[in-house]
C-alpha cells in the first residue's frame, strides 16, 4: 500500500462525490468495468490522484483547461516528480481527449496496463 497523508481522505471522498463530467465518463464508461481494479480519487503521498491502479503501478490524471497556465504546469510537474518517486507511472489526458477521443484514451490505458501487469508479474515471480 502506498503511503498517503491521512488528512486527504475526507477530501478524496468529497472529490469522488463531485467528479467532473470527464472523470465520470472515464470511470463509469470504462475504468469501473475494467478487469483489473482501479480506484478513483486515491490519496498517494501528499496528493490525491484522479485514478490509480496498484497492479499496473499506474496513475491517470485528467487535465482541464486550467492545467494550461504556467503556474499549474509547474505544479503538475512537481506533482508528477513526487508521484514518480513512488515508482508509479502517470498517464495524463486532457478533458478534450476524453470528450473527442475517448476510444483512443481507453486503448492507451488498456495497452499500458497489459504491458505493466505482464512486466510486474515477471519481476515479482
Amino acid at each position: 500500500m502506498k503511503q498517503y497523508n491521512k488528512s486527504n481522505v475526507t477530501l478524496a471522498k468529497k472529490l469522488r462525490r463531485e467528479q467532473t463530467e470527464w472523470e465520470r465518463k472515464l470511470w463509469y464508461c470504462y475504468l469501473s468495468k475494467y478487469p483489473i481494479k482501479f480506484q478513483r480519487q486515491k490519496p498517494i503521498g501528499e496528493y490525491i490522484v484522479d485514478f490509480y491502479c496498484a497492479k499496473a503501478k499506474l496513475v491517470i490524471e485528467l487535465d482541464g483547461y486550467y492545467h494550461t497556465t504556467d503556474k499549474q504546469y509547474q505544479n503538475d510537474k512537481k506533482r508528477t516528480e513526487e508521484i514518480r518517486k513512488q515508482h508509479l507511472t502517470i498517464l495524463r489526458f486532457t478533458n478534450q481527449e476524453i470528450e473527442t477521443k475517448f476510444n483512443v484514451v481507453c486503448k492507451k490505458i488498456d495497452a499500458f496496463v497489459k504491458r505493466s501487469v505482464e512486466i510486474n508479474e515477471v519481476v515479482e515471480s
